[in-house]
């Protein structure tokens, strides 16, 4: 019977280097990828924790009862890095400089579209809502 040889010891470490490398890759962007997909038909409201414009937004939405008549979800980007790569994956489909935009941003998938800052997202939730009655 013929013995197998050895992997020699200096091409180990590549080996388990390389090895690490494609299962952390699998897991953070497969992940992601799955995590993408289940968002790609919503209303997004991407805010941060301790954005004041985004307690602007917050206060418009319960003072007026957005989420009774609009289905949306809310992401938080700052302490979670899987929803700033949403955020950026929406940034880039409505051509937009990154190193220029923050929160509030929504993402209303129905026409593709990107909304930006506080205003423009009440705008938004006001357009949908429809206006107040007396």
């Amino acid at each position: 019977m013929k013995k197998i040889s050895k992997i020699p010891k200096n091409l180990l470490p590549f080996l388990v280097l390389i090895l690490l490398a494609i299962l952390s890759f699998l897991f953070l962007y497969g992940f992601n990828f799955q995590k993408n997909n289940f968002y790609d038909d919503k209303v997004i409201l991407f805010y941060g924790d301790g954005c004041s414009h985004c307690v602007t937004v917050d206060k418009f939405i319960s003072n007026n009862k957005v989420k009774e008549k609009v289905e949306f979800i809310e992401l938080e980007v700052f302490n979670n890095l899987a929803n700033a790569s949403i955020l950026a994956d929406k940034v880039q489909i409505c051509g937009l400089d990154s190193s220029h935009v923050g929160v509030p941003f929504l993402w209303d998938n129905n026409d593709k579209k990107c909304v930006v800052g506080y205003a423009d997202v009440i705008s938004f939730f006001q357009d949908r809502i429809g206006p107040k009655k007396p």
